[in-house]
C-alpha cells in the first residue's frame, strides 16, 4: 500500500491477515474509493448496495471486509452465500474468489443445475465457508429431504448478491427476496445483506426493497460515465451485419450482443460461412457448448463471440477489444454494461459499435445513446402484484415445513412480502385450499395437496424451483454430446424434420423421442433456421421520447455511418415529429394516428381506453391509431384498464403460476403490468421528459 493507503483508518480496521494478503499476496498498492467507502459499514453489519461502474471492482468491495469478519468473528461452516442471476457469472467467480478464500485457509464451492449430484453431495459433507448459487438453487435447497437446513444455514452470516439490478427488474428479484426472509429463520445471528448494482437512479429505493428493515447504506457513486467512443451503423439485415463484422477489428477479439437466440444462432452461422473464429452463446445451448464461449474469453485472440444477454453480467472477460450490438438492448442500463466490457487496459477506451437491422432498431439505438449522452440511466422498478411468486412461496414453504398451520402460512408470507395486503394474502391461502393446491391434514395443518403433486410434482418439483417461465424444450443431442435445447413448436405437425441452427452451426434432426423430450442430430453442410418463439419488447416512455427527440434534433447522438445518417433522414422524412412535446394528429388514408411518444405501455393504455367507434386499433411505442373519426378520442376520459374474462384465460398459458392465483389477483397482476393505471386523458401523453 501507499503512504495514504497504509493510513487510511478503513483499511487499518480489516483484520491484520486481510490487510497482509491485500498488500502482499495481492500485491495492491491502493483501493478504490468504492473499496475503501465499503469497509466501514460492512465490517459494521450494515446492509448495503454497492455502486460501481462494471469492472469497477465490485465484487473485492464486497468481499474484502466480509473476510475480514469472518476472520475476526471466527465465522464457520456455509457463513457466506454469494447469489448470481446466471451460471456463467458464478463459474467465472469461483476462481478468483477460490484464490481469495485460500489465503485465509477459507473453501469456495459452485452449487447449480450444472454441478453434478456428486460433488453437492460431497460439499453437503464437507461445508464450504462460502457458497456461490442461484436462488432457484436456493429454492431447492430449502425443500430438499437431503439438506439438514438447520446445520447447512444455521451459520451464515452474509448473503452477497451480484447484480441485484438485475434480479429486481423482474420476478425473480420477489423470489430471492422472500428466499433471504425464509432463510433467516435457520440463521442464528443477523444475516447482513449486500447488493452489488451497475448504475441505477434510484438507489436509496433499491437497497429499501432489498432490505426492509435494519441499519443500511448507499456505498458508491450513481453517475454515468459519457466517455466513450459509440457509432450506429445501419446495415439492414443479418447476412449483412456478419459481412460487416467479420471484415471489423480483425485480428482482434470481439463480442456480438444480441436480444434474441434466433438472431445469434443466424449471426453465428454466418459468421461460420465466412470463415471467421465463431463461437455462440445463449441460455438454450448446453453447459458445455456455454463453456466453450467463456473459454474463448481467456484463451482466443482472434475471434468473435456472439451472445445474448448471459454474457452482459459481470463476466470477467479481459483483453476484450471491442463490443458490437445487433440492433439496440432494452435500456440504457443494458448498454452501459455490455460497453463496459471494453476499455479495461491501460490506454484503451470504451467502445461500442451499433448495427441496426430495422428502422425500429435505428431508433431505439439512437435514443438509447441519446439518453446515456445525457447521464440519464433507469430506475429499477420491482414488477408489481407478484402474485404469482407469492402462490409459488406459499407452496415451497409448505413443502420446506412439511406441514405448516395456516397462521404461521400466512405470517411467513407477509414477512416475505410486506409490501402486500395481508387481506390478499389471505384470499390466496384460502384460494390454494379451495383448489386443493393445500390440504388441511388430519392434525389439523396444512399439507400440499393433490393438485400440487399433480402439476408441479415431476422431478421433486422442480417447476416450482423457478419463478420464470420455461417453455418446454426438447434436448438437442449428437451422439452422446448434448448441443443445447430446441423449441418443440419449430418440429410439430411436419411431414419432414427440419435441419436447425443451434451453436451457430446447422443440425438435421434425425428423430424425436417425445417421450424423453429428445432430438437427435448429425452436422449438415445444409443451411438451418433458428427455432424459438419470442414476444415484442416494450419499449418505455423515455425511449420513446428520446426517439423524438432524435428525429427533431440537427445533430445525432453518436457518430453515424452513411447508411445510418441515409436511414435517419428517410425517418425523419416520414414521421410527424413537431417541434415540442404534445401529440400531433396525422391521417393516413382511412386510419386517424395520434403520435404521443409515451411507449408502449402508456399507449396500449391509450387504445384500449377507446371507444366503439374506433374499429381496428392499433398501437405501438410511438402512436395509436384507428380507423374512425379523430372526435372519438378528444374526450377521452381518465382510463383504468382491467382485463376481461376472455383475456386472462388468454394469457394465462403465458403467465407462471397463473393456475395458482385466484381471478381477482391474477387480474391485478395483469392490469398492472400491462396497462398504466394512472394515464388519464390526452394530457397524460405527452412525451416524457429525459
Amino acid at each position: 500500500m501507499t503512504d495514504t493507503a497504509r493510513s487510511s483508518e478503513p483499511f487499518d480496521r480489516l483484520h491484520p491477515a486481510v490487510q497482509y494478503h491485500v498488500i502482499n499476496s495481492l500485491g495492491w498498492t491502493s483501493l478504490r474509493p468504492t473499496q475503501l467507502e465499503a469497509i466501514d459499514p460492512i465490517l459494521a453489519g450494515t446492509h448495503c448496495l454497492l455502486l460501481a461502474p462494471t469492472a469497477g471492482g465490485k465484487t473485492e468491495a464486497a468481499a474484502i471486509p466480509v473476510f475480514s469478519r469472518m476472520l475476526s468473528e471466527e465465522w464457520q461452516g456455509v457463513s457466506v452465500l454469494y447469489v448470481c442471476p446466471i451460471k456463467a457469472l458464478l463459474n467465472n467467480l469461483e476462481e478468483r474468489l477460490a484464490r481469495y478464500a485460500a489465503y485465509f485457509g477459507r473453501t469456495v464451492q459452485v452449487w447449480h443445475g450444472d454441478i453434478s449430484p456428486s460433488k453437492k453431495k460431497r460439499a453437503l459433507t464437507q461445508p464450504p465457508d462460502i457458497l456461490l448459487t442461484t436462488p432457484e438453487s436456493i429454492e431447492g435447497m430449502l425443500i430438499s429431504p437431503r439438506v439438514e437446513r438447520d446445520a447447512w444455514f444455521g451459520q451464515l452470516r452474509a448473503v452477497v448478491v451480484d447484480e441485484l439490478h438485475a434480479f429486481a427488474g423482474d420476478d425473480r428479484g420477489w423470489h430471492l427476496r422472500s428466499l433471504l426472509a425464509r432463510l433467516e429463520r435457520y440463521a442464528q445471528a443477523p444475516v447482513q445483506r449486500l447488493g452489488l448494482s451497475a448504475t441505477v437512479r434510484n438507489p436509496v429505493a433499491l437497497l429499501d426493497w432489498f432490505a426492509p428493515e435494519g441499519a443500511k447504506q448507499v456505498v458508491g457513486t450513481a453517475s454515468v460515465s459519457t466517455d466513450a467512443d459509440v457509432v450506429i451503423d445501419h446495415v439492414a439485415s443479418i447476412e449483412n451485419a456478419a459481412i460487416v463484422v467479420s471484415r471489423l477489428h480483425r485480428g482482434r477479439k470481439r463480442l456480438v450482443f444480441c436480444d434474441s437466440r434466433s438472431v445469434a444462432e443466424r449471426l453465428g452461422n454466418g459468421l461460420h460461412e465466412l470463415g471467421v473464429r465463431t463461437f455462440v452463446s445463449h441460455g438454450s445451448l448446453s453447459a458445455a457448448e456455454r463453456k466453450r464461449a467463456e473459454e474463448a474469453f481467456a484463451n482466443e485472440k482472434d475471434c468473435v463471440i456472439v451472445a445474448t444477454s448471459t454474457l452482459e453480467l459481470g463476466i470477467d472477460v479481459g483483453d476484450l477489444d471491442h463490443v458490437l450490438q445487433i440492433d439496440a438492448p432494452s435500456s440504457v442500463s443494458s448498454f452501459l454494461q455490455r460497453m463496459g466490457r471494453t476499455g479495461r487496459r491501460a490506454g484503451s477506451r470504451r467502445n461500442c459499435t451499433f448495427l441496426t437491422l430495422s428502422d425500429k432498431g435505428l431508433k431505439m439505438a439512437m435514443a438509447i445513446v441519446e439518453l446515456w449522452r445525457r447521464g440519464w440511466v433507469e430506475e429499477v422498478q420491482p414488477p408489481p402484484a407478484p402474485w404469482g411468486v407469492v402462490a409459488q412461496q406459499a407452496l415451497t414453504v409448505t413443502l420446506e415445513r412439511g406441514e405448516v398451520g395456516q397462521a404461521d402460512l400466512i405470517g411467513a408470507l407477509i414477512n416475505s412480502f410486506p409490501d402486500l395486503s395481508a387481506s390478499d394474502l389471505v384470499t390466496l391461502v384460502h384460494h390454494l385450499r379451495s383448489t386443493q393446491y393445500l390440504c388441511e391434514s388430519s392434525d389439523g395443518v396444512l399439507v400440499v395437496g393433490p393438485t400440487t403433486d399433480r402439476d408441479y410434482g415431476r422431478g421433486h418439483y422442480r417447476d416450482l424451483m423457478a419463478s420464470f417461465s420455461s417453455s418446454p424444450m426438447l434436448q438437442g443431442r449428437h451422439g452422446t454430446s448434448e448441443i443445447g435445447l430446441i423449441d418443440p413448436t419449430g418440429l410439430l405437425s411436419r411431414e419432414e424434420l427440419p435441419t436447425i441452427l443451434l451453436g451457430g452451426r446447422s443440425w438435421r434432426v434425425l428423430d424425436v423421442d417425445w417421450r424423453k423430450g429428445i432430438a437427435w442430430l448429425e452436422p449438415t453442410a445444409a443451411s438451418g433456421k433458428a427455432r424459438w418463439q419470442g414476444s415484442a419488447r416494450d419499449v418505455s416512455g423515455e425511449a420513446a421520447g428520446a426517439m423524438r427527440r432524435v428525429l427533431q434534433s440537427e445533430d445525432p447522438p453518436a457518430e453515424l455511418s452513411r447508411r445510418a445518417r441515409t436511414q435517419l433522414e428517410e425517418l425523419k422524412a416520414s414521421t410527424p415529429v413537431g417541434e415540442r412535446t404534445e401529440p400531433i394528429w396525422s391521417q393516413d388514408g382511412s386510419y386517424t394516428q395520434l403520435w404521443t411518444f409515451a411507449g408502449t405501455r402508456a399507449n396500449r393504455t391509450l387504445a384500449r381506453g377507446l371507444p366503439a367507434t374506433a374499429y381496428r386499433t392499433r398501437y405501438d411505442e410511438l402512436k395509436v391509431e384507428w380507423e374512425g373519426p379523430r372526435e372519438c378520442i378528444e374526450q377521452l376520459p381518465a382510463c383504468v384498464a382491467s382485463a376481461s374474462k376472455d383475456e386472462l384465460e388468454a394469457l394465462a398459458e403465458s403467465v407462471k403460476f397463473s393456475r395458482l392465483m385466484p381471478r381477482e389477483l391474477f387480474a391485478d397482476l395483469v392490469s398492472a403490468r400491462l396497462w398504466d393505471a394512472e394515464a388519464g386523458g390526452l394530457a397524460a401523453f405527452s412525451s416524457p421528459p429525459g
